[in-house]
């Protein structure tokens, strides 16, 4: 896809890093958080920081201060305090009360398992991304009880330009589906949680990981049904394991390292990284 130039960019840009705290920052991490800094920095913006843990059930304990710790190591100062989705539970509470006012939600009984064996998804290849077959969207069967809430979506295509991969289109009804916005455990689901956050703080631009891609226009549909602004967005090319997968904790990403020749060595991988997608030059 070819590259888009940056629009003008509105005086009060404001951009935002949102690790989840499920462990300490890795080289993949510290890439889209070096990129997010030096876009707000290069418009002359405000750059925040927001602890994404919201899944409780992920959260490592301490791992929210070992990140802002090794942010500071690296140089990426925030220039407000650092907030926690946690403590932003009845923000995400009252959008969820709008959105089924609305009629846009209903409860879901359905399985992953039932989904996955739905005629839609049986020739559907290995690793696809399900697509909900609408199962419970007219309502739950009799005797079977929610397991989670998703959001009706319209038969079009939603489309955006990304700084970086161009124009993206999707269909919702067709590649994902009425999907999930609060969990059966009681747990928000990240697209509802993330739209709701990135609107409360004026959030105008977004810069992270190429893996949050596909889940940009689910984000952009919820913008249109709270009536909430949509930001830019500029998705960061992730950095790959040597198995070709992204870098994550759960293929071998080592923690950063944070004494003085550690950092320097650390810096200069990510900035080869940047460079590589010629991130400076967009940067600018």
């Amino acid at each position: 896809m070819s590259h888009v130039a940056p629009s003008a960019l509105s005086p009060r840009y404001r951009g935002r890093f949102a690790p989840s705290p499920t462990g300490p920052l890795h080289l993949g991490s510290l890439v889209a958080a070096l990129a997010s800094h030096a876009d707000a920095r290069a418009h002359g913006g405000t750059w925040l920081v927001r602890l994404e843990d919201i899944d409780a059930p992920r959260t490592v304990a301490g791992a929210d201060q070992q990140i802002l710790h090794a942010l500071h190591v690296y140089g990426l100062s925030a220039d407000a305090p650092p907030v926690w989705q946690s403590a932003r539970q009845a923000l995400y509470q009252a959008a969820f009360d709008r959105l089924v006012a609305a009629g846009h939600v209903y409860a879901c009984a359905c399985s992953r398992r039932e989904i996955a064996d739905s005629v839609l998804n049986q020739h559907a290849p290995r690793h696809a991304e399900l697509v909900y077959p609408g199962t419970c969207a007219r309502g739950l069967a009799a005797g079977r009880t929610p397991r989670a809430w998703r959001v009706r979506v319209p038969d079009e295509v939603i489309a955006f330009d990304d700084r970086h991969f161009g124009r993206v289109e999707q269909n919702l009804a067709r590649e994902v589906g009425d999907f999930v916005i609060k969990r059966a455990d009681g747990q928000w689901a990240y697209p509802l949680a993330v739209v709701v956050d990135d609107a409360e703080q004026g959030i105008t631009d977004i810069v992270r990981g190429a893996d949050l891609l596909d889940s940009t226009v689910r984000q952009i549909y919820l913008q249109r049904l709270l009536g909430v602004p949509t930001p830019r967005y500029l998705h960061v090319p992730v950095v790959e394991a040597a198995d070709g997968e992204k870098l994550s904790k759960q293929n071998g990403a080592m923690a950063l390292p944070l004494d003085r020749q550690g950092v320097a060595r650390t810096l200069q991988q990510a900035s080869g990284h940047l460079a590589a997608f010629d991130a400076l030059r967009m940067l600018k």
